[in-house]
């Protein structure tokens, strides 16, 4: 159902109310590009506006959130490790039981999220090699520059375990096993598989727990979510529908309860339009008067193509005529960041949020 008019008047326009997200420059999503050369760690570079050249701020009339974005401290100093009665301990975990290093020094990482863990954590200089992505960048650039210097081992789903063995780890982090099988990662350093179907904070723990961070990681949790129940009341949360859409080659998909990015907006308060509440689904341009509308709208692109569909439909009249269009208040966001799992993530979302939510996109 979507949000009635007479919902959509409480966020009148005015000088005193909300962010206001420049929108004014050429080709917007965050194209980052590091004028100095990246020697030391996330708390030795200060990446903010004032040291990298970023492209501008509007995507088919979006503004563009997280530009601005100082990955600067997004990963915190090394956090201590869990007791331990010595120089390793037992871990359970989807795979079996596996003796680990109780303090790991050369650590590999299998997912995007597990490298997200260690950033969190504060271990990703311990990072000795990690899958890729696709694209033009290796790793997602909310975790800051230095990880662009971390070795590949491959890209994501398919790492090589030679290249991982000559990385000489003393521990391997990932989800599900690669090809090849458990077995010929166990052969080459203790590995943690933490399996999937868990929720996101779920996963963190237990990647936190393969680096003998328990207590770290239930910090950095407690710390999230007071960050996230603290930031609902100072934005009004409750009082707003949010609408995210993620755009792919193809498609049009709602973001349902299920994602990342909807758990996020749940832990801060921001409500969801009626046709959003359930799990993801497609729709059509025709739909989009139903299931698109919201006091606000994110959007997130899957790669160029996702954004050269997500253009099309923001320009349709179909789109233009939506409530959220006509005032302005469409952004969007990092899809590395909001299509992702992972502490650094969610935090970075609620930067997101405290930037965007009462927020109107101006010229």
């Amino acid at each position: 159902m979507p949000v009635s008019a007479r919902v959509r008047t409480r966020f009148r326009r005015t000088a005193e109310q909300g962010v206001r997200v420049r929108s004014r420059g050429v080709l917007a999503v965050a194209a980052l590009v590091c004028v100095a050369v990246v020697s030391a760690g996330c708390a030795d570079k200060h990446d903010d506006a004032s040291t990298i050249i970023r492209t501008t701020t509007n995507i088919a009339g979006a503004g563009v959130v997280g530009v601005a974005r100082d990955t600067a401290t997004a990963c915190p100093l090394p956090s201590a490790p869990d007791p331990a009665a010595g120089a390793t301990r037992t871990v359970t975990h989807a795979a079996g039981t596996t003796q680990v290093p109780a303090d790991p020094q050369r650590i590999v990482v299998l997912t995007s999220s597990a490298l997200d863990a260690a950033c969190a954590v504060g271990l990703w200089e311990r990072v000795a090699g990690a899958v890729t992505l696709d694209g033009e960048r290796s790793q997602p650039m909310y975790l800051g520059y230095g990880v662009l210097k971390v070795p590949s081992v491959g890209p994501i789903g398919q790492p090589d375990p030679a290249r991982i063995a000559e990385l000489k780890p003393d521990l391997i982090l990932g989800d599900v096993a690669p090809a090849g099988g458990y077995e010929a990662l166990s052969a080459i350093a203790p590995t943690v598989l933490i399996g999937s179907g868990g929720s996101w904070q779920s996963d963190f723990a237990a990647y936190a727990a393969g680096m003998g961070r328990r207590d770290a990681a239930d910090a950095a949790l407690r710390n999230y979510l007071t960050e996230a129940r603290d930031l609902g009341p100072a934005l009004n949360a409750s009082q707003s529908q949010a609408s995210v859409l993620r755009f792919t080659a193809d498609a049009t998909q709602v973001q349902g309860s299920e994602t990342f990015a909807a758990q996020v907006l749940s832990d801060v308060g921001v409500q969801r339009p009626t046709a959003q509440r359930g799990t993801s689904y497609d729709i059509t341009t025709a739909e989009l008067a139903t299931k698109a509308e919201g006091d606000i709208i994110y959007v997130m692109f899957d790669g160029e193509p996702g954004e050269d569909h997500g253009r099309r439909v923001l320009r349709s009249d179909e789109f233009t005529e939506l409530g959220a269009s006509t005032d302005r208040r469409v952004f969007a966001v990092d899809d590395s960041v909001w299509h992702t799992t992972g502490l650094t993530a969610a935090r970075a979302i609620l930067t997101d949020l405290r930037d965007s939510l009462n927020g109107y996109v101006t010229d």
